[in-house]
């Protein structure tokens, strides 16, 4: 049980490192303006591709480990469906628009791919399943500091959830930065979890 615990924590840090990193040595890539989804695109594409798969794939193998350590099946599935709508977002990418890859048109297109699509709902599931999962363990798990922590997290996720919508839509040129807020902030609150929960189990 600790071990699946351990690899999503380190899956949820690595995700975050690999795009961190990805991005600010792309060529052509905007960190400021295109959204980590973007990276899953042109040459370099795979290895965001890899990035949405092997997270997704090891949270959600980590989601039973979370059953097993705090016997709450509803924050164990809202993991386990995080997981998989990160999977699912690396097997289906989104189309090149925006400026990305460089060649790619400068708007948005009229019409999308049925990969865009699928893209499109796996990330609203993605996040909209991760500040479920915070607001349900700021009932669910034991200690002040846990219930505080998730509980803000939550929140957090929500408002920065819906400021990313909006910057999306608009196209503002800090959409890429709002994303990886929203990011850093989730990902960083359930690799804590999950390691706290491998901690304790042993």
């Amino acid at each position: 049980m600790a071990v699946v615990l351990w690899a999503g924590s380190g899956a949820a840090v690595l995700f975050v490192a690999v795009f961190l990193v990805d991005g600010w040595t792309r060529p052509g890539y905007s960190p400021m303006r295109h959204p980590v989804s973007a990276l899953a695109l042109g040459p370099r594409g795979w290895l965001q591709a890899a990035d949405f798969l092997c997270c997704g794939l090891l949270i959600t193998a980590a989601a039973a480990g979370v059953l097993g350590a705090t016997a709450h099946p509803l924050l164990a599935a809202a993991i386990a469906v995080f997981g998989l709508a990160l999977t699912a977002s690396g097997a289906f990418r989104m189309d090149p628009m925006r400026g990305y890859p460089p060649g790619a048109p400068e708007g948005t297109p009229d019409a999308f791919s049925p990969s865009h699509r699928v893209h499109d709902a796996a990330g609203a599931v993605v996040f909209l399943s991760l500040p479920a999962a915070a607001g349900i363990a700021a009932f669910a798990l034991d200690g002040v500091l846990w219930s505080a922590y998730s509980g803000l997290t939550a929140v957090a996720l929500l408002v920065l959830f819906g400021l990313f919508g909006r910057a999306w839509e608009g196209d503002w040129p800090n959409t890429g930065l709002i994303q990886r807020l929203t990011i850093i902030v989730g990902w960083t609150w359930l690799a804590l979890l999950l390691a706290d929960l491998a901690a304790a189990t042993g």
